[in-house]
């Protein structure tokens, strides 16, 4: 039977088998939510028919009729709105109507996303996703920097750090082949606003670049760049030995407000070279589990001779049981349900 005040409802427009740090985040926290004796259940555009958005399918049009029915039968003690898409959007109006109560979170940044994609000016984007959070109760973000920066553009004092972890049963050190080349290692999305052509560009002496992921550049790159290995998205085992035979994992992202990728390569022992930008800047303890330069190719240069074993340790600064009690402890109840 389920304890009254433990029924927690996610509202989200990604899919659950898409692979991203929303989708990992949420996955990563349940396990120690059924431990507390909580319940979570999702709407997400599985429930309606959806469109991917152009230039950019990892978020999910869909058009959720009869939400407020759904929510109603779901009956939440706790709502939570991960996304600003339209199941977002549509949740939003009509949990303010009724005066019921929610978080959300702030996963991505759209505005800088959204001016890389459309050539849409930050400025008018900003004061979309500020009205979107502004009726909830706690705005969850990944890191203090952007904290920082949702309350440089208007967010209040709700805005509430959010930490990350990772799945030790899978992402951990393990023996590694024998390579004549240096390994460079980058996994995530495809896309054009991860700025993966600048690590596609380095011209590095003797190095093998692999890119884990799909997206919806990948023919486009692999015409481009041939030199480049390709070998689409992987999960688990799999995706773990990528990480343990890597040399380094290149994070050339500028746009990412954290950067799961990155702690998962640390975990299995991989130094990170990335741009010292927000993110990595939170992230990386320079010098010990990786290096920053904008010049890519000088931060790969200095993570190559970093000491995996202390790479690994520094990794335990990250725990999904932390993310689940930082999550628990901003519920609110919906009350008006």
């Amino acid at each position: 039977m389920i304890d009254m005040g433990k029924k927690i409802l996610i509202i989200t427009d990604n899919l659950p088998d898409q692979i991203n740090g929303v989708v990992t985040t949420y996955k990563n926290i349940e396990p120690y939510a059924a431990r507390d004796g909580y319940t979570i259940d999702y709407i997400n555009p599985g429930r309606y028919r959806y469109v991917d958005c152009p230039r950019y399918n990892e978020v999910k049009l869909a058009y959720p009729k009869d939400l407020d029915k759904t929510i109603q039968e779901i009956h939440p003690d706790h709502i939570h709105i991960a996304t600003e898409g339209f199941l977002g959007l549509f949740a939003r109006r009509y949990l303010t109507i009724h005066g019921i109560n929610y978080n959300t979170a702030y996963h991505t940044k759209f505005p800088e996303a959204i001016k890389k994609l459309f050539g849409v000016p930050e400025m008018f984007t900003w004061p979309l996703i500020r009205w979107f959070h502004s009726n909830s109760n706690a705005v969850l973000t990944t890191t203090k920097s952007m904290v920082e920066e949702l309350q440089s553009h208007g967010f209040g004092n709700n805005v509430v750090p959010w930490t990350r972890g990772v799945d030790r049963g899978i992402f951990k050190p393990a023996e590694r082949e024998a390579n004549e080349k240096l390994v460079l290692l980058n996994v995530g999305r495809v896309s054009k606003e991860k700025n993966l052509e600048q690590f596609y560009k380095i011209d590095y002496p003797n190095c093998q670049k692999i890119q884990v992921g799909d997206g919806p550049m990948l023919k486009e790159y692999i015409k481009r760049y041939p030199d480049v290995h390709f070998v689409g998205a992987k999960r688990g085992a799999e995706l773990a030995h990528y990480y343990q035979q890597a040399d380094v994992f290149v994070f050339p992202s500028r746009w990412d407000t954290f950067g799961l990728v990155m702690i998962e390569a640390m975990a299995c022992g991989t130094p990170v070279a990335a741009i010292p930008v927000q993110g990595p800047l939170d992230v990386i303890a320079e010098g010990v589990t990786g290096c920053m330069n904008n010049d890519l190719t000088k931060a790969i240069e200095s993570a190559r001779h970093l000491d995996r074993e202390n790479v690994f340790v520094s990794s335990y600064t990250w725990s999904w049981e932390s993310a689940w009690k930082i999550f628990k402890d901003n519920l609110v109840p919906a009350k008006s349900l």
